[in-house]
């Protein structure tokens, strides 16, 4: 099976190599090749220069380029699919995607408009949504819904309208009110980091979400806006929205303000529900900070969440939103992730050059040697222990056997407790 993704290089095209490269033959292709190359080189897939010869060489071909290029690559790609394949895309807005598809694909070419609804940071498709919206369900469409489904995705079947009307919501309105935001805080010169001095839990969230969705491609989030046919719409009920609350209170027409607010509340839905996932993420900050503040004055592994790097050394102190090790390493806390002891140990075992020695004791020969070897297994930091010798001879005193272990572990430190628990057990080191 031959997936090919167009724009492969970056964002949510470069994602799904992650997802499809150890179950499909995976080739990608790119407006910038040399990036393109790269990018295939180090995700180990094929790197194709032309999109139409990608299209003529693909069961599946995903396009994943920016919105207002997506209508054009299609009709480029279009003549050149293969007979019997499939075309996907998986921009945010589906109407001019199908629209495009229905317009240019030939007969035997079935099409599937999807949208992911989920970010090139995500890692795991399991419990993400993905919208499907085929007016034309063929031999591919069971297949990838089955696939998506064995992966845990949580699926919705829908129009290309419905979908845009929803998004229009989900993505236009929360996107334009959040720069809107931001917008007026730089209009007032506001300095975010004094603002934290003050925060509560519900501000520092909600600035996290706003910085979340100003710090996108702005270009994404502009087409967005300007490519979803409900767009005007939405963002004219928001600016009347705006108006009206801005002038009843300046009105001071309590009353007015309270209709406004109890109506707004009762819209939300589920009131109860929201309260208890914004407590969760409440929660789960506090106990991050709260583990970090135990930990002061003890070693500590401190994952970083976007590269993966993991830094070990002693926490010395909380100073103000950072973590400093004792090694100067200084990480902001908000990008984070403590490791526990069990992920802590895993991640030595993968990275740290192991220490080896054969060690040799002399015992009386009534010990239980198996019992000793599990003995050993249990000290901290030690991942092998070997029993590779017993031995009576001439050296050894008579009721005595010299037993030899082949001992791994993390440190010197370990190797050195093995030690202190053989001659612990009564055994003379030789």
């Amino acid at each position: 099976m031959k997936i090919g993704i167009i724009g492969g290089s970056d964002g949510l095209g470069k994602t799904l190599i992650y997802y499809f490269r150890d179950e499909f033959k995976v080739s990608i292709s790119a407006r910038d090749h040399d990036k393109g190359r790269k990018v295939a080189e180090e995700m180990n897939v094929d790197y194709v220069e032309s999109n139409k010869k990608l299209a003529a060489m693909s069961n599946i071909l995903i396009i994943s380029v920016p919105i207002h290029h997506t209508p054009s690559v299609i009709r480029e790609v279009a003549p050149f699919m293969k007979k019997g394949s499939v075309m996907i895309d998986v921009t945010s807005v589906k109407e001019k995607p199908l629209k495009t598809m229905e317009e240019c694909l030939p007969d035997n070419v079935e099409f599937i408009p999807t949208h992911p609804v989920f970010g090139p940071r995500t890692t795991e498709l399991d419990n993400q949504v993905i919208v499907l919206t085929a007016t034309k369900k063929g031999k591919w469409y069971e297949k990838v819904y089955d696939y998506l489904d064995s992966k845990n995705m949580r699926i919705i079947e829908t129009t290309a309208h419905h979908h845009d009307y929803m998004m229009s919501i989900v993505q236009v309105l929360t996107h334009f009110s959040f720069i809107s935001t931001a917008s007026a805080m730089e209009k007032l010169k506001v300095d975010i980091t004094e603002t934290e001095d003050y925060e509560s839990p519900i501000y520092n969230l909600m600035i996290d979400m706003i910085a979340r969705i100003v710090s996108q491609n702005p270009y994404l989030t502009y087409y967005i806006q300007t490519m979803n046919n409900n767009g005007t719409q939405i963002r004219n009920a928001f600016s009347e929205a705006v108006t009206e609350l801005r002038d009843v209170i300046e009105a001071k027409n309590d009353e007015k303000f309270v209709e406004i607010a109890i109506n707004a509340t009762k819209n939300m839905g589920d009131i109860q529900n929201a309260l208890g996932r914004s407590d969760k993420a409440i929660n789960g900050l506090n106990h991050e900070f709260n583990i970090l503040k135990k930990s002061i004055g003890h070693e500590i592994a401190l994952e970083h969440i976007y590269s993966g790097k993991v830094h070990i050394g002693v926490l010395e102190k909380i100073d103000g939103k950072s973590a400093i090790l004792d090694n100067g390493t200084k990480l902001r806390i908000a990008n984070i992730r403590v490791l526990n002891d069990e992920e802590l140990y895993q991640w030595r075992l993968e990275n740290t050059k192991q220490k080896e020695e054969s060690i040799s004791c002399m015992f009386p020969d009534s010990v239980t040697p198996n019992i000793i070897v599990e003995t050993i297994e249990n000290i901290q930091d030690i991942t092998e222990v070997i029993l590779t010798d017993i031995y009576k001879g001439p050296q050894i005193a008579e009721g005595y056997e010299s037993l030899t272990f082949n001992v791994k572990a993390l440190n010197k430190d370990a190797i050195n407790n093995v030690k202190k628990v053989l001659t612990g057990f009564g055994g003379v080191l030789r």
